[in-house]
């Protein structure tokens, strides 16, 4: 388990087998990938050269289903940190019981340099490479950093080409034009939303007495910030790149979200403009905002925000994790040491891999949900799972996370046992 995230990462998962009657083989293999595949991308420029970009695709397990995870385009992409998110999304999956496995992809690049040209030759390719690793049956691939409904289209096409059929169960987040599905682009808010919603009320937590600060104000970040908004809450700082501002009465959330909208580059693709240019607010900067004296925080942005290095200083309550591993395992500690209660990503950030399974079922059957039915179900699905977390950790007298991860384990377990025991190429 070499790297040092997805060593992090693992640490739950040794925390939550102490609670789970799970055979030592099955414990084994969850400590590993399925399988990994690295490649080279190769892409024509628009001056004539050609570049290289790598890519990585993994598939972390498939016990219960075909992979499923998102593909990201970002400088610091490693195989690392794609093994580390297919791991969490098998955790996800699990938990919120879809048959799925875990998978992740990503890229190495800063996509902000590329033209609109240039990115889809570059996301044809990456299908081109791993064309043979994927399928509706096999691995699903959808947005993540850094990616959108756009690429998700040049990908399922990409694909189609390649097998000679129309294939869009491959790609979920696609336009709906090509099959995608209503709420898909807002899912992961969304469901973060629903599950706020549902766990603030047990500490007395509603809407007129409760303060926000959201770390991330990307396509997640801003659907919950919006989200609290519209319900009352009062959310008092935000967050991008390249900074935040602050508005003890509340920032204006929808003037923000205008702002960020209107204020791109000629590609319509990507922000050029910061928040912190935005009215009559209070700057401050990532770190600032962290430590900011609210009832909760929700960090929405990357991996590996809340450290040793900052943990003290974390003053708000409740954490809810919109982004996948902003936590470190040692900084996870110190939180709830201090009686703060944390949310997990794998619980609260699972909307966006619910609605790209509802997605997948639509394209599938060939028959398409209203956005009012996609919503129902996923506040249905996000909210009963949610609930079962929470009794796991009252029951067992756990922090959250490790119920979630006990919950999932308790799946991925039965699944296991269920598909019986399997001899590994032993000598008869």
């Amino acid at each position: 388990m070499a790297g040092s995230l997805f060593t992090d990462a693992s640490k739950r998962l040794e925390k939550a087998l102490k609670y789970v009657a799970i055979s030592d083989d099955a414990g084994e293999r969850l400590k590993y990938p399925k399988t990994s595949l690295s490649v080279s991308i190769p892409v024509r420029m628009d001056d004539g050269s050609l570049k290289i970009f790598p890519g990585y695709r993994v598939r972390y397990d498939d016990t219960r289903g075909p992979g499923k995870g998102g593909v990201r385009y970002h400088p610091k992409v490693t195989m690392d940190e794609v093994q580390s998110l297919a791991f969490w999304m098998t955790f996800k999956c699990a938990l919120l019981n879809l048959p799925f496995g875990g998978a992740k992809g990503g890229i190495t690049l800063n996509p902000k340099e590329l033209s609109r040209a240039e990115l889809e030759r570059l996301s044809r390719g990456y299908i081109e490479a791993i064309a043979d690793f994927i399928g509706p049956d096999v691995d699903i691939l959808a947005p993540d950093v850094y990616t959108n409904e756009m690429m998700m289209g040049w990908m399922m096409d990409q694909y189609s080409i390649i097998r000679r059929k129309i294939s869009p169960a491959v790609v979920t987040g696609k336009p709906i034009t090509m099959g995608g599905s209503q709420g898909r682009n807002t899912a992961t808010g969304t469901g973060a939303f629903f599950i706020m919603q549902a766990m603030l009320p047990k500490f007395d937590q509603y809407p007129e007495n409760t303060t926000v600060a959201v770390q991330g104000f990307g396509n997640a970040g801003m659907v919950v910030a919006e989200c609290l908004y519209q319900e009352g809450y009062k959310v008092v700082a935000i967050s991008d790149s390249q900074g935040g501002i602050y508005n003890e009465q509340g920032v204006d959330i929808p003037a923000a979200i205008d702002y960020k909208q209107h204020n791109r580059s000629l590609a319509g693709m990507y922000c050029d403009q910061t928040l912190c240019d935005l009215g009559d607010n209070q700057q401050l900067s990532n770190a600032e905002l962290l430590a900011l004296e609210v009832d909760v925080l929700i960090p929405a942005a990357l991996e590996n925000q809340l450290t040793t290095d900052n943990a003290d200083q974390v003053k708000a309550r409740y954490i809810f994790e919109v982004a996948n591993g902003p936590t470190t395992s040692d900084a996870d500690d110190i939180l709830v040491s201090k009686g703060i209660y944390v949310f997990p990503d794998i619980l609260v950030n699972a909307g966006g891999v619910t609605v790209s399974y509802f997605e997948w079922v639509q394209n599938r059957s060939g028959l398409y949900w209203s956005a009012k039915e996609v919503n129902d179900r996923l506040k249905e699905k996000m909210v009963e799972e949610a609930e079962q977390v929470w009794h796991i950790a009252q029951d067992l007298e756990v922090n959250v996370r490790t119920a979630a991860y006990i919950h999932a384990l308790n799946r991925l377990s039965e699944a296991m046992d269920a598909k019986g025991t399997r001899d590994y190429y032993q000598d008869t």
